[in-house]
């Protein structure tokens, strides 16, 4: 394996001044610099066991429900060699889990000198109060908080079947970033379906999402005999309906978000003679559809959309209450790694798994756009681009090809994969076939021992069209 030698490190780790990194076996042709994060945690492992000093060390998230999740890790005892990596692979995995699992309270069995910079970095630095906010504050209604125990409380974790319900008139809906998607369902068959393009991250007033959400719902309506029900997804955290925190409303201000977003859908369903109504996260959602097409469980659904999307089904075939808030885990470990416009962090996925992820690459491929083209029109173009052919276009989708394989090899460090459903817009036509064969041949080459377990899928026409929405709407339960 060869190994890149680092001057700094991101963020607030000072005291990773000589970190190596693994050069991947199979390297990106529109990035030189990808250092994966499945690499670099392997390769930390590996050091620390060599070592012959191991020191194992336990993380738990606690979430307000009374669920824990712990995390295994092995580290350098304190005043060795090597000790001075411990923080920078403690705090990327931790980045990791309170993406996927969430949760508000902390808990750290392991030297006090990692937890004491832990709380700083949440309670200081710029990326560390944007998960304690997000996931904190919004999701779980605290800040984060770290605790430094060897008394971590015994793992309770909390699943519930999800959707499958299919009898009756129904609605199904998904609000993504740039558009809304509706359909009227009859005993699980679709009658009508529609796409419309929408705008709504920065728009304050939440009256532009609840129309645009109206609209939708009762275009779908007009082709059913009644409405029974109505599920939908969108991208955010979401409790009994009630909005925690959601990206489609980041432009609405703290005032109009805790007056009228938070319970803009209890709102919709109050102006649906108060049916049966339910609301999760889209990933969720994706994940959903996976598993009811594959007819399989422990599917892990990846949507590369205007940014990126998770959910996951359990072996069992249920949810957890993991919030599997993917475009916010990193990837990339490289300090010169892009950064996310919104949190500020690098390397995470939204960069990776997304039309901005496209957009990104457009110069390296020598693409020229005008700088005002919106996401989803350069998408289209490389997409029109490698329906003819263009190499360039190709080197784009080898290189998310390449990102989406080891991020696959990385999330079944945290995920009981079986299975992996890829979908979503950057997806659609020649560029998702590429992605997907490049990202099986970067387990292959690097993971063999990872791609005969894990099995990659993509929609076929048919659920790329309906499978989200049938899904979605199967989501309530008839009274």
């Amino acid at each position: 394996m060869s190994w890149e030698r680092l001057t700094k490190c991101p963020g607030a780790v000072s005291d990773c001044s000589e970190h190596q990194l693994p050069v991947p076996r199979v390297q990106p042709v529109l990035d030189a610099r990808f250092r994966p994060a499945v690499l670099a945690r392997r390769a930390f492992r590996e050091q620390v066991r060599q070592s012959g000093r191991a020191l194992p060390v336990r993380l738990a998230l606690e979430q307000t429900d009374g669920s824990v999740y712990h995390f295994p890790m092995e580290i350098f005892p304190e005043g060795t060699t090597g000790a001075e990596l411990n923080y920078f692979h403690v705090e990327r995995v931790l980045k990791f889990l309170l993406w996927s699992r969430g949760g508000w309270r902390i808990y750290f069995d392991g030297p006090a000198s990692v937890a004491t910079k832990l709380a700083a970095h949440y309670r200081d630095d710029a990326t560390g109060k944007f998960d304690s906010d997000l996931v904190g504050a919004k999701m779980f209604d605290h800040p984060l908080e770290v605790v430094n125990t060897k008394d971590i409380p015994p793992e309770r974790a909390q699943s519930k079947p999800l959707g499958r319900h299919l009898d009756g008139c129904r609605i199904g809906f998904d609000l993504g970033g740039s558009d809304r998607k509706a359909a009227a369902v009859i005993d699980g068959k679709v009658v009508f379906s529609e796409e419309t393009v929408w705008d709504p991250y920065f728009h304050p007033d939440p009256q532009y999402h609840f129309d645009g959400i109206m609209d939708s719902l009762k275009k779908a309506a007009a082709h059913l005999p009644r409405v029974d029900a109505i599920g939908g997804s969108a991208a955010g955290i979401y409790v009994h309906n009630r909005v925690k925190a959601a990206s489609l409303f980041r432009g609405v201000p703290p005032d109009l978000f805790n007056s009228r977003v938070k319970d803009l859908f209890l709102e919709v369903k109050r102006a649906w003679n108060d049916v049966p109504f339910e609301v999760v996260n889209d990933g969720e959602v994706t994940a959903l559809a996976g598993s009811m097409s594959l007819e399989r469980n422990g599917v892990l659904g990846i949507a590369l959309g205007t940014s990126t999307a998770g959910g996951w089904v359990d072996g069992r075939g249920n949810i957890t209450s993991w919030i599997n808030e993917l475009a916010f885990v990193p990837v990339d470990y490289h300090p010169d790694a892009a950064r996310d416009e919104w949190s500020g962090d690098y390397g995470v996925a939204a960069q990776y798994f997304s039309q901005q992820a496209v957009g990104r690459l457009l110069p390296a491929a020598g693409i020229e756009v005008p700088k005002d083209m919106p996401l989803p029109e350069k998408l289209k173009l490389v997409q029109a681009l490698i329906a003819k052919g263009d190499e360039r276009a190709r080197n784009i989708y080898e290189t998310i090809g390449v990102y989406l394989g080891y991020f696959i090899a990385h999330c079944a460090e945290f995920y009981e994969l079986q299975n992996v459903l890829v979908l979503g817009r950057v997806t659609s036509g020649q560029g998702g076939d590429v992605i997907v064969e490049v990202a099986r041949q970067t387990l292959n080459t690097e993971f063999p021992e990872l791609a005969g377990k894990i099995a990659l899928h993509v929609p076929d026409e048919k659920q790329k069209r309906h499978g989200q929405a049938i899904a979605a709407a199967s989501l309530p339960e008839l009274k």
